[in-house]
Formats: structure tokens, C-alpha cells, sequence
């Protein structure tokens, strides 16, 4: 059994599951709320990619596909380019559950390294998802980056 540490989230959004799924699979929507474009076919056994939005092209976290269930779940591996397929990775599993007319977005991100990792795991997920809520809700991410606030 892995014993390493995992984040969990649950954000409930005023949207329908398709828009959330779209939004996170979107590489324009990800680019506006996310500061980082998800970059795929979505398609299991495809590659995704978090390339920057600065025009560098650079991929911050890379990995494939392993569960793309439109709109309910999708789940990636993430690893560090340069280190495919002998460095550590980690999962993502994304699950979207819609009730009326709101969805519910639950994210596990398992397999972190260690508790130092856990920490910027739950910083970085907590502005993301605010973020992703603010865009799906009103139409726009916030007006600051909020994964730039000091701690």
C-alpha cells in the first residue's frame, strides 16, 4: 500500500457538469483561469500537457490520460518533463456530479512526495478551483492571480 501523502477538495460550482468539463479541458478556458493551458486530444493513453501561457511553449507538468468519462470524470498522471517515465508521478482524478443546477467538483490528487508537497498541492488547488468557480460563475477568473497571494 502507498502511504504517500494525497489532497482532496470538494468546490461546488453554479454550473452544469458539461460547463465544468469543458472548462477544464479546454485550453483556452484553463489559459484565463488557471494560468497554465491543459493541452490533449483528452483521450485515454493520450498525452496532456500544462504549458505556460507566457508564449514560452513550456510544459510545467506533464503526463497521459488515463480516465476521460465526459462530463463525469477524468483522471491524469502528472510528472515533470524531462523525467517521463522514471521520475515520480503522482494522480489526478477529477469527478463532476451534477444536481439541478449545480455541479460539484471533486479533485484527489494522490501520490504527492511528501507533506512539503502536500502544502503547495493545497495552496495551488485552493486558488485554482477559486478561480475555476469565479470564471464558470460570473464569466471571468478573478482579477488577481490568487496562487500569487503571500500565504
Amino acid at each position: 500500500m502507498d502511504n504517500k501523502p494525497e489532497f482532496r477538495s470538494v468546490t461546488y460550482v453554479k454550473a452544469s457538469a458539461r460547463q465544468v468539463w469543458a472548462a477544464l479541458t479546454s485550453a483556452e478556458a484553463t489559459g484565463r483561469f488557471w494560468g497554465h493551458s491543459n493541452v490533449s486530444t483528452w483521450e485515454v493513453g493520450a498525452r496532456w500537457e500544462h504549458v505556460r501561457t507566457d508564449g514560452s511553449g513550456i510544459a510545467d507538468v506533464v503526463g497521459e490520460v488515463l480516465v476521460a468519462d465526459a462530463p463525469r470524470c477524468l483522471k491524469t498522471s502528472w510528472d515533470d518533463p524531462g523525467n517521463e517515465g522514471g521520475g515520480f508521478v503522482s494522480y489526478v482524478t477529477m469527478t463532476i456530479d451534477e444536481f439541478h443546477d449545480i455541479a460539484r467538483l471533486t479533485v484527489l490528487h494522490e501520490r504527492l512526495r511528501d507533506n512539503a508537497e502536500l502544502e503547495l498541492a493545497a495552496h495551488g488547488w485552493a486558488a485554482v478551483l477559486s478561480n475555476l468557480k469565479t470564471f464558470l460563475e460570473i464569466g471571468d477568473p478573478l482579477p488577481q492571480a490568487p496562487w500569487l497571494m503571500p500565504k
